[in-house]
């Protein structure tokens, strides 16, 4: 099936929703969605952000653009899954921790508003790669019109493109407790370092960039045909500089290079198994 038989079948589902509020983070899929739920004539769509210490501001900021510039009614919750231990203690299936506390503020939206579907971003590849969260999703109900319409990563971004959303060549823009090793404990003040971390590095240039937190080292993730820019004397000290000053004592260049998921490398299967369980 082609891309734009799969994206009017997301807008067939999504018009038979009618009135939706969307998990909406203002990545790739969740502004693809919010898009898609804007065109199909739905009588009411309320896009909801939740905003914690694991969100840098800067896409805090992004979500509530761009739901505005496509006039679309949006809410910022506040979630507190830092204080769940479960969540802090950053198991491999952290992530299940983070979405169920979001979807069950957005399950007590959607009840006490009279919204009867809840729906987010996971599309057609997510559910062949390691996603704790989907067994939130599961229980709570949270539909996937984006995996039920078949459509991946790359259809995404392409129908992005077409359709003119500055977010179809947007960078993967995990949440930031994905820079920290599993069973490293996650505190707020860490989160902050590293979102202040990667938004200094950032204005050097680079396009695809991890700040991974390992204690007292930094490891940063960038493409390898980028290295020169970090590497430059200048720069290179400004950031041991910053760094440093956030109380990092070493500052690493991974020579591997940037990949998304780095942190699941140390998995073995047996903790793949509770990806969708």
């Amino acid at each position: 099936m082609t891309s734009e038989k799969k994206f009017n079948r997301l807008k067939d589902r999504l018009k038979k929703m009618d009135r939706v509020i969307i998990a909406f983070s203002g990545g790739v899929d969740s502004a693809f969605l919010l898009k898609a739920a804007s065109l199909s004539g739905l009588s009411e769509i309320l896009a909801v952000t939740g905003s914690s210490e694991s969100l840098s501001r800067e896409e805090l900021s992004f979500a509530e653009k761009f739901a505005g510039s496509l006039n679309i009614k949006h809410r910022t919750i506040v979630t507190e899954e830092l204080r769940d231990m479960n969540y802090a203690n950053n198991p491999p299936n952290r992530c299940y921790y983070c979405k169920k506390e979001l979807f069950r503020k957005l399950k007590n939206i959607a009840v006490k508003e009279n919204f009867p579907f809840v729906i987010d971003g996971t599309n057609a590849d997510d559910a062949r790669d390691w996603r704790p969260g989907r067994r939130a999703s599961k229980e709570e109900n949270v539909q996937s019109p984006l995996l039920d319409a078949g459509l991946i990563k790359k259809e995404i971004r392409e129908v992005s493109r077409a359709l003119g959303l500055s977010t179809w060549n947007k960078p993967a823009t995990p949440c930031l407790s994905s820079r920290f090793p599993y069973g490293q404990k996650i505190t707020a003040e860490a989160l902050d370092n590293v979102g202040k971390a990667e938004t200094f590095i950032r204005k050097f240039g680079v396009t695809e960039l991890r700040v991974r937190n390992h204690s007292e080292t930094a490891r940063i993730e960038i493409l390898p045909g980028e290295f020169p820019i970090l590497m430059e004397d200048s720069a290179r000290k400004e950031i041991i500089g910053f760094l440093k000053s956030l109380g990092f004592k070493y500052i690493a260049l991974d020579l591997q290079g940037f990949r998304s998921g780095s942190s699941n490398e140390m998995l073995s299967n047996e903790n793949l198994k509770d990806s969708t369980n």
